[in-house]
């Protein structure tokens, strides 16, 4: 596939669609773009209630973002435990919690300054 142009708006999007193909919970994507600390664009958080869910999700955002971007992940962390995976596409930043883990790192309390939208 060859890689396309594209925002980082565009690429958080791919990635919520991704993790809603896999039944991922209580997703929110918090927009860090208007902070001056920020280390990417967007972070999207979501939980799955078991090793095998988590990594189906990790699955489908990396082949979708794939087949329909062209863009491989900079980076993944977690996958052996599978608690928490950390999927970096550099502008785009994807966690997919078990709810333990979650509410241990509460991400969303760190960014509280990001604009915080939840996805239904």
């Amino acid at each position: 596939m060859t890689k396309i142009n594209i925002t980082s708006e565009e690429l958080s999007q791919q990635i919520v669609e991704a993790i809603q193909e896999k039944k991922g919970e209580k997703i929110k994507v918090l927009d860090l773009r208007h902070l001056d600390h920020a280390i990417s664009d967007y972070f999207v958080v979501c939980e799955a209630q078991s090793k095998p869910q988590i990594d189906a999700i990790f699955d489908s955002i990396d082949e979708l973002v794939k087949k329909n971007l062209g863009e491989d992940p900079v980076r993944v962390e977690g996958r052996e435990e599978a608690n928490w995976i950390l999927v970096d596409y550099f502008d785009v930043v994807a966690h997919i919690f078990k709810p333990e883990a979650r509410e241990f790192y509460k991400l969303e309390d760190l960014w509280s300054d990001a604009n915080i939208t939840s996805i239904k």
